[in-house]
Order: C-alpha cells, then structure tokens, then sequence
C-alpha cells in the first residue's frame, strides 16, 4: 500500500530540518494524491497519522508528514502552505542524447 511506502521513504534517519521539510511536504503530496476520490479525508488522515506516529521521534520527516496530517484536520480549517522543492532542470534533450 502506498501509506506504507511513503512511511518509509520518509523514515530515513536524520536528517536537517529543511531537508526534513522537504521530504515531509513531499510525502504529504504523495499520500494525498494517492487517496481514492471516495475515501474520507478525516478518516484517512488519522489512520496515516496513526501508522506514522512511532516513527516520529527517530524521523524528522516523518515528525513534518504528522505536522501536517493534524494541521489539515485542526479546526477551523485554515489553509495549509505546502512547500514544493525547486524546479531545477535536469539537462533536457542534450541529456537525452548523451546517455546513448
């Protein structure tokens, strides 16, 4: 399952509070999206941060995922600013050719 994955690319150690930022605001996304359009977000969102939960104190990242499954359930809702990294290009059609 897809909650499980993101559990654990997330649960990587230590790492610095903005890479932690990142990789926790990343795996918001994914989870997010990775909802089916039927599901129930309030449920969902406790049941990951219920999986998530024992892992906080060893990950960072997993510590920002949790931060922000309780920060989209808080009442009254607000809305949350999700940071996405930088675009960044990654060579492009000169890239393409030169692998070959």
């Amino acid at each position: 399952m897809l909650l499980e994955r993101t559990i654990a690319q997330l649960d990587v150690g230590q790492v610095s509070p903005s890479q932690a930022e990142k990789m926790g605001h990343l795996g918001y996304l994914q989870w997010l999206g990775a909802l089916p359009g039927e599901a129930g977000y309030l449920q969902e969102a406790m049941r990951a941060y219920d999986m998530a939960q024992p892992f906080i104190r060893t990950s960072p990242a997993v510590a920002v995922f949790c931060q922000l499954l309780m920060a989209s359930t808080a009442m009254p809702l607000v809305p949350l600013e999700l940071k996405l990294p930088a675009r960044t290009r990654r060579g492009g059609a000169k890239a393409r050719r030169d692998v070959g």
